[in-house]
């Protein structure tokens, strides 16, 4: 499953910094607006401590996790939906994400340069928004011209349609994005066929710094990460033996980047299953509630329509009897048919009609 989010923010917010320490990749981050003109695009692999643990029962050749793409996306200004800055170009490199990451700048630094004069992280959540919503708002109106004008012709599809327009228009206009809405099942299958930015999932890093203290995102209902991207990058240039314990000996659970890379897996609404054995210990990404035949196809798209049954077990009794046929002897893998709903850390093994 291919899955990208896009990076966005005002200029000199961290954005570039950022993805630089989450795929060690040397994208340039220069101390003024609009360095990066294109995308850069890094892959990053989810961590998940059970890969290692199952890999350790079925000593593979292989460990392969699941991965996020990240794209690091050029700095939005105020009237980008205009084409302010390249906006306009900007935005339809966010188009193509499945979420949204907004950097958002709280580290007082008076050495980079602001472009609104001043740190306020709530005005430039606000600047950001009100951008991908005024980009919504074009694409909006465009359609209802024509919806509008054909609706009079009685279709009862267009008339449909257009009535979700009008819907979405009129919340747009108060400054409400997409995603706060809520539609039924059969508008949703119209609502996607829009492409529009604010229905996207969005995650808020806040980029702080040691003067750092309280709500700065006041009445903010999506996910808000708190990261010391500069602390961050300390991290990544130790040796990755060395890691573990810096982010233990700064009182840490975990990096912020892993952080990160783990909310925006849940804000996709993702899960992972794993496949594991002699060749490859391997992690899989679906989509939550996705049944078995789904998550077959997810190794090879063939195999959805020739599934035949699973072999599942959880990967803490996988781990706990020790082997695949210990397992097997203890009864604890079970056999699923084309409707079993695949659940997070499942350990599978597919039967397939060939």
């Amino acid at each position: 499953m291919s899955l990208s989010i896009g990076i966005v923010g005002l200029p000199n917010v961290g954005k570039s910094s950022l993805f630089n320490v989450l795929t060690k990749k040397g994208v340039e981050a220069a101390n003024y607006p609009f360095c990066t003109i294109d995308p850069n695009v890094g892959v990053v692999k989810v961590p998940d401590f059970r890969l290692e643990k199952l890999a350790a029962i079925s000593k593979p050749l292989k460990i392969i996790p699941t991965t996020i793409e990240f794209v690091d996306i050029a700095g939005l200004v105020e009237g980008a939906h205009k084409g302010e800055g390249l906006g306009n170009q900007f935005l339809a490199h966010i188009r193509e994400c499945n979420a949204i990451c907004e950097v958002i700048r709280d580290f007082k630094d008076p050495n980079v340069i602001h472009v609104g004069g001043a740190v306020n992280p709530a005005s430039d959540k606000e600047t950001i928004n009100m951008e991908l919503i005024f980009a919504d708002l074009a694409t909006v109106e465009k359609r209802l011209d024509k919806t509008r004008r054909e609706a009079k012709s009685g279709n009862k599809d267009i008339i449909y349609n257009n009535q979700i327009l009008e819907k979405i228009y009129d919340n747009l206009v108060k400054g409400v994005a997409i995603r706060d809405l809520i539609f039924d099942d059969e508008e949703l299958i119209f609502v996607k066929t829009l492409n529009l930015l604010t229905i996207k999932p969005i995650i808020y890093l806040l980029n702080i710094d040691d003067r750092h203290s309280g709500d700065v995102l006041p009445g903010t209902r999506d996910v808000i990460i708190k990261i010391n991207v500069k602390l961050e990058e300390e991290i990544a240039n130790l040796p990755e033996e060395e890691q573990a314990e810096y982010i233990k000996e700064l009182g840490l659970e975990q990096s912020g980047l892993d952080k990160l890379i783990q909310s925006a897996y849940q804000t996709l609404g993702l899960e992972t299953f794993f496949t594991t054995g002699s060749d490859e210990t391997r992690a899989w990404t679906i989509k939550k509630g996705s049944k078995a035949p789904q998550a077959a196809g997810e190794i090879h798209t063939d195999f959805i329509k020739a599934f035949i049954r699973a072999e599942v077990i959880n990967w803490q009794k996988f781990v706990e009897a020790g082997s695949e046929a210990k397992a097997k002897e203890l009864g604890w893998i079970r056999t699923e048919g084309k409707d079993y709903v695949f659940q997070d850390g499942d350990v599978a093994n597919f039967l397939i009609n060939k």
